[in-house]
């Protein structure tokens, strides 16, 4: 059953999205100037802490995400908002999160690099998979008739290139990403971050509207995606350090990926577009919140 706010659409024009666009690639660009070829090494000689890590991104978070909607019965749009949460890769600022909480740097560094490639094709097998097994959701995307294909392409666009030219900048000009990645990287994530919120100055009413659908739902979804990746990292046998960067990569999604798979694909669809909005916003929180308290913690004590 429909509610008001799956009918509701968010306001956004065709030139913020290109905006939008060029920012997110900006920083995926900036991103991919701390990742070089020796970083994806680790996979032929340690993979069990990156396949650990992609199997809770790609694997569990889209599993507890959908035994959740089940269990809850939230709104048709609100649903697919949280479907598409969990289908999306790691957030750009995991890498900073799990540098806070001393975790491992070069896994952290390398899941970006893996779930951003990955990405392409487990975000519309996860959104198609999972929503249409949930009536509600199944019947939101047969309305908007959504080609896998096309969110491919985007993502192409959107993450892997920047990630191609990130890579290749820092290998042929060291001395260039040496002094700019750091200041870079911090001022595409600010632009970034500005463009959605001027984004959302024009749907301040909606927001305020409709944010009580979403705000109990989100703290509970990130909860369980950061306990998800911190106990099949503990089950699999992790060092502690592995074991905090897996948790913060699984519950730091990429929700700027998922507001311009929404304003592209499903015209600012209310329900998903607020979802996606307030995790980017809380899991800036919570994450901060988690890695202080994991830099506060001895070394040997088992965070939590």
């Amino acid at each position: 059953m429909l509610t008001p706010l799956d009918q509701v659409t968010i306001n956004f024009s065709t030139d913020a999205l290109w905006g939008l666009n060029i920012a997110l690639a900006l920083v995926m660009y900036g991103v991919a100037m701390d990742i070089s070829p020796s970083d994806f090494k680790q996979l032929l000689f340690r993979p069990k802490p990156i396949i650990v890590g992609l199997l809770s991104q790609f694997i569990l978070l889209p599993l507890v995400t959908f035994m959740l909607i089940w269990i809850l019965k939230p709104s048709p749009s609100i649903a697919l908002g949280m479907i598409l949460v969990a289908a999306c890769p790691g957030g750009n600022i995991s890498n900073f999160m799990t540098h806070l909480a001393g975790g491992n740097n070069a896994l952290s560094v390398s899941l970006t690099a893996f779930a951003t490639v990955l990405a392409i094709f487990f975000v519309p097998f996860n959104l198609e998979l999972w929503g249409g097994m949930y009536p509600p959701t199944a019947t939101l995307l047969k309305k908007v008739a959504l080609h896998p294909m096309d969110i491919f392409w985007t993502i192409v666009f959107l993450l892997i290139v920047p990630l191609i030219f990130g890579m290749l900048t820092r290998y042929y000009a060291m001395r260039f990403v040496l002094k700019v990645a750091p200041y870079f990287k911090v001022g595409s994530i600010f632009v970034f971050v500005l463009l959605v919120i001027l984004a959302f100055i024009n749907n301040l009413e909606i927001f305020f509207s409709y944010i009580h659908y979403v705000f109990a739902l989100v703290l509970v979804h990130n909860a369980l995606a950061v306990f998800s990746g911190f106990s099949i990292a503990k089950l699999t046998g992790l060092s502690t350090r592995n074991t905090k960067t897996i948790a913060i990569e699984t519950g730091i999604q990429n929700s700027g990926l998922g507001l311009l798979l929404i304003f592209t694909f499903f015209e600012g669809l209310g329900g998903m577009a607020l979802v996606t909005a307030f995790w980017g916003i809380w899991h800036i929180f919570s994450g901060l919140l988690l890695a202080y308290i994991w830099s506060r913690s001895e070394a040997k004590k088992i965070p939590i």
